[in-house]
């Protein structure tokens, strides 16, 4: 069953050398007593809520529909349980409030999990979670990040986040520290600093965007302590909803297993986070 993901896996995408693999997350260790469940509800779909402003996971499409990560993995676990998918745009904001008030059934966005979350409502297992990157000039050939290499280098990182924090703690560097990651993504690019530790995903998307201008890649692993990057995103349901979050648990393992995670994964991470 998918829990907290594990070490990631590398897939290749038809038409791929090796050299072009994109690294995705994995599914964990397999819970105890889950077993396969059919449709959560007799009735006609499901009503999903995610917002249109955070790509890759949700987000409106070139013809004007959402799409996204986030959006399609929901509605493909809806097909998975043989009901239909609605997708209904609400302001980030506004997605608990309306899950609340009964204007969607399933909130399919960036909502972080937590235990304050869980206090009103259920969700499932986490589908997608924050990694932490280093990311390099990759004309600089540096090599992989640890304590001893970071003390000799200037080591990058937006103030006050729980990057710089890690970095402290468990790297026991003094970063340079910059008051936003676009400024700190400059400062790297002008070779200013020699590595920059920051959101993976964020980092992703600065690495195969026009703003690097192909001059960064990752360097080294991925870093998921939850205390300091938190617990990723699952699908969010109303607490009384217990039948469908145990449902769309069971779907994100039927479509990982059957590869269906891997292939929307790769649909919407050209450059992986992972």
């Amino acid at each position: 069953m998918l829990g907290g993901w594990g070490a990631p896996v590398r897939v290749r995408p038809a038409g791929r050398g090796a050299a072009d693999r994109v690294t995705t997350p994995t599914s964990g260790t397999p819970r105890p007593g889950r077993g396969r469940r059919g449709p959560p509800r007799a009735r006609g779909g499901v009503r999903s809520l995610p917002d249109d402003k955070s790509p890759p996971l949700h987000f409106a499409g070139p013809d004007g529909n959402p799409t996204g990560f986030a959006v399609e993995l929901a509605r493909a676990a809806c097909e998975k349980l043989g009901l239909t998918c609605t997708v209904q745009v609400r302001r980030f904001d506004t997605l608990l409030d309306a899950l609340k008030a009964n204007q969607g059934d399933v909130v399919a966005a960036a909502v972080p999990l937590t235990a304050s979350l869980r206090t009103d409502h259920r969700a499932t297992r986490p589908y997608f979670r924050w990694p932490a990157r280093f990311a390099v000039r990759s004309d600089k050939g540096l090599p992989a990040p640890d304590p001893k290499v970071l003390a000799e280098q200037a080591v990058g990182v937006v103030s006050g986040t729980a990057h710089e924090a890690y970095l402290r703690t468990f790297f026991h560097v003094t970063p340079k520290t910059y008051p936003d990651l676009a400024t700190a993504e400059a400062a790297l690019r002008r070779g200013e600093i020699a590595y920059l530790f920051g959101d993976g995903l964020a980092l992703a998307l600065w690495i195969g965007g026009t703003d690097a201008g192909g001059c960064c890649a990752f360097s080294g692993g991925d870093y998921l302590e939850n205390r300091y990057f938190g617990e990723g995103i699952g699908f969010v349901t109303r607490k009384e909803d217990e039948v469908l979050a145990r449902a769309l648990d069971d779907a994100l393992q039927r479509l990982w297993d059957e590869g269906k995670y891997a292939e929307l994964y790769l649909r919407f991470f050209p450059v992986s986070p992972f």
